[in-house]
């Protein structure tokens, strides 16, 4: 059984950081692309950022030098570091995992979600 389960988030004040983590069981970690999603009030659901299996990361522009997603294969584990917070970054975050051997890679392994919410 595939589990991914996050920890970290809660309220935070605008400028501040907080750090995500994801703690995968029942999958081959290490060929997997990890990435974090988040789901803010009203919006789409957007990549936020992704650690591929072959070690290249990706952001979305609205993120990118304020997180860092980093991973340890020992661990089973991915994280998001997330700092100068904004209000706009509120939002429920998952995280997600895609196998990058299969023939078709989506998204296929999620976890339940973890609130961060960023007063001004």
């Amino acid at each position: 059984q595939v589990q991914l389960l996050e920890s970290g988030g809660g309220l935070v004040q605008a400028g501040g950081s907080t750090r995500l983590s994801c703690v995968a069981s029942g999958i081959t970690f290490a060929i997997y692309t990890m990435g974090w999603f988040r789901r803010a009030p009203g919006k789409q659901r957007e990549l936020v950022a992704s650690f591929s299996s072959d070690g290249s990361t990706k952001y979305v522009k609205s993120v990118k030098g304020r997180f860092t997603i980093s991973r340890d294969n020992t661990k089973k584990a991915v994280y998001l570091q997330m700092n100068d917070l904004t209000p706009e970054d509120t939002a429920v975050y998952y995280c997600a995992a895609m196998n990058d051997l299969a023939l078709y890679s989506d998204y296929g392994y999620w976890g339940q979600g973890t609130q961060v919410t960023v007063s001004s």
